[in-house]
């Protein structure tokens, strides 16, 4: 049996159980404040053939402002880009954020626009065109980009890109 006055023992439970909540609420607010000293991600791009998918944040830009073109030379060259195995007879597609097709976006190959600007977040390219010698291939992979622009006053100014890497299954 304890020596303690009746009801100290459940009050020296409380303090225990104050300090607990005090801590976990100090912790949840360290997070929070982490969390929005973050940046916010860059839109995401994604390319589907079949069943299979691969998803990118830009590899450059992403967030508004005009590229340089050494900038947007050195993206297309990225070692990082994700890579996905593509058959000729399957159908590639292309799929971007809303915020980048309300402002127009293109499918680069090679650095070379292959497919006309568009407003919509959906494209589709026969896999053929990426190992075609008429459209740039070379050899069992071909890097494409898709390339974000600035607006839909039809300027050609790059404001992000999503470099990925298709390979001839």
């Amino acid at each position: 049996m304890t020596t303690l006055p009746r009801g100290t023992a459940a009050l020296g439970h409380r303090v225990v159980r104050r300090r607990r909540a005090v801590a976990a609420v100090g912790a949840v607010s360290a997070g929070l404040l982490l969390l929005s000293a973050c940046d916010e991600p860059t839109p995401i791009s994604t390319i589907t053939v079949g069943s299979d998918s691969v998803s990118s944040q830009a590899t450059c830009g992403g967030e508004g402002k005009t590229l340089s073109a050494d900038e947007i030379d050195k993206c297309l060259k990225s070692k990082d880009a994700k890579s996905i195995k593509v058959d000729q007879d399957e159908t590639v597609r292309f799929g971007v954020d809303p915020d980048v097709a309300d402002q127009h976006w293109t499918i680069l190959m090679n650095g070379q626009q292959l497919v006309e600007d568009s407003d919509k977040t959906y494209r589709t390219v026969p896999g053929s065109v990426f190992f075609n010698a008429q459209y740039g291939a070379q050899g069992d992979s071909t890097n494409v980009a898709v390339a974000a622009r600035d607006g839909k006053d039809g300027s050609q100014n790059i404001t992000g890109v999503w470099v990925f890497e298709l390979k001839k299954d």
